[in-house]
């Protein structure tokens, strides 16, 4: 893996070279083995919080962990596209708009002893724009290649808070064409419902039944592209435990292999059913 800066990974994207590499400042990495028609995206695997906001922070790392989605990207990292954050959500967030993206308070408790600076709140937007400038860069180049592209968004949500029985995995598609990709929407949701998990978990499937698809990060590439599906993909944290912040390597690699080849299966699908 190198470290580049952003024009410089704007820059093998624009003359399509494949390239594995962080950021200069490492707040994300962007994996491009070859220029396929499906990209896989982990906004909120990152952990970090950059030091100088350490003191001034009330939510405990553990508290940061539970609201994160840790081992996401592992879940997509066998594929030819993959771009993922480094940064906590709680420095700033990659899926809500540069507006919104600097909490003040999170999940009900104050986030910041001291509001934050205009340098400090500067210094994490400048990690979203650049992360969003790099977005822009791969769905352009992406979509001058294939007719079609679709982007498995990945996330994971914390399925004990809720008082009610909650699906493994949730399709979040208010935010894209129903009409015009009901169809691949519905194949995926099937896909992800046959995948068969170990220790007795069921994979049921649903959508629009926990989230929605309101993250920005689909609304960006859906208001620029015409041509790529955005699939807003969140898994239950049954790969972990949620209050004893102990992951389940034999649950996360098995969702590992079971993507390892639906997603190319469902993506292949998806362009000859659409590309006609």
């Amino acid at each position: 893996m190198q470290r580049l800066s952003i024009e410089e990974i704007i820059g093998n994207i624009e003359s399509q070279t494949p390239f594995e590499a962080v950021t200069d400042d490492y707040s994300f990495t962007i994996k491009i083995e070859a220029y396929t028609h499906f990209v896989c995206a982990a906004v909120h695997d990152g952990h970090q919080l950059r030091q100088e906001l350490w003191d001034n922070c009330l939510h405990t790392a553990y508290e940061r962990w539970y609201e994160d989605d840790p081992a996401t990207k592992s879940m997509i990292a066998d594929h030819p596209i993959v771009i993922a954050g480094l940064d906590t959500r709680f420095e700033y967030d990659l899926n809500r708009a540069p507006e919104v993206a600097i909490y003040e308070d999170a999940w009900g408790k104050q986030l910041w002893k001291k509001p934050l600076s205009q340098e400090m709140i500067s210094k994490s937007l400048a990690k979203h724009h650049a992360f969003y400038k790099v977005v822009q860069a791969l769905i352009k180049k992406l979509e001058s290649l294939h007719p079609l592209c679709v982007v498995y968004d990945m996330h994971s949500y914390n399925w004990r808070r809720w008082p009610r029985e909650v699906p493994t995995w949730n399709l979040g598609t208010q935010n894209i064409d129903g009409d015009r990709f009901g169809k691949s929407i519905e194949n995926w949701r099937k896909s992800l419902s046959e995948i068969e998990l170990p220790n007795n978990i069921l994979s049921t499937a649903a959508i629009n039944d926990t989230f929605y698809g309101n993250g920005y990060f689909l609304k960006y590439i859906t208001s620029h592209f015409q041509n790529t599906l955005v699939l807003a993909t969140e898994v239950a944290k049954i790969y972990c435990n949620e209050y004893e912040q102990v992951l389940f390597p034999e649950v996360i690699g098995c969702i590992t292999e079971e993507l390892k080849y639906r997603i190319p299966q469902h993506a292949d699908a998806f362009v000859k059913d659409y590309s006609k």
